[in-house]
């Protein structure tokens, strides 16, 4: 089989892990997975997000790319449950945009981001999923993770507004856009079925209309 290399993006409560995890298992892909439980400086930037968001930034950029890379140069094919691209293009420009990280550091950030990124082999695909801020809300109230308490309507409402800039011009491959409100590939096999078969209609080049 060709190796594939997809990343999935979108907003805080989409359901990309359960996405990953499904498509990998289902198609015996291998699986990447966000840093948090293991990440150095998640405790101290909620304590203190001005003082630390360029330490965390720094962090999940050396992650993500060393990860993109060994991933990439495996044989498998390979799906990741977060782009290295939202990292820089909607969570380094909200923290800036809320002045949680300044002008000088930002810019450092983005220098960085850039040269690291331009060293990496472009994805097959990106897939996008998108659902309603309210949606994201109450599925971020049932999973009840402890670093996401202070998350609000408005912030998601930021970040999707940061999304929809970035993919109107993102052009390193295809995108796939998912609205996951109600489309349960979770509990629903011919969901998970249906979505599949989209990406796989995508990665042939067939014009297929977003779901």
């Amino acid at each position: 089989m060709t190796k594939r290399l997809i990343v999935v993006a979108g907003n805080i409560g989409v359901g990309k892990t359960s996405l990953a995890e499904r498509i990998g298992a289902r198609l015996g892909w291998t699986t990447g997975y966000e840093s948090v439980s293991d990440n150095p400086y998640l405790t101290d930037f909620y304590a203190n997000m001005r003082t630390w968001s360029f330490h965390l930034q720094i962090y999940f950029l050396g992650h993500r790319a060393r990860q993109y890379l060994d991933l990439a140069g495996d044989s498998r094919s390979v799906i990741l449950d977060r782009s290295i691209y939202e990292d820089a293009y909607i969570f380094a420009r909200a923290l800036h945009h809320l002045d949680n990280l300044n002008e000088r550091d930002y810019m450092a950030y983005r220098r960085l981001f850039d040269l690291v990124v331009a060293s990496l082999p472009a994805p097959n695909l990106l897939i996008y999923l998108k659902a309603p801020v309210d949606v994201l809300m109450e599925r971020i109230r049932r999973r009840a993770r402890g670093i996401e308490t202070g998350i609000t309507p408005e912030y998601l409402t930021l970040l999707d507004s940061f999304y929809d800039e970035w993919l109107s011009s993102f052009d390193l491959c295809p995108v796939l856009t998912i609205r996951t409100d109600n489309l349960d590939y979770v509990n629903q096999p011919q969901a998970l079925d249906f979505v599949i078969e989209r990406i796989q209609d995508k990665l042939s080049g067939k014009e297929i209309v977003d779901l």
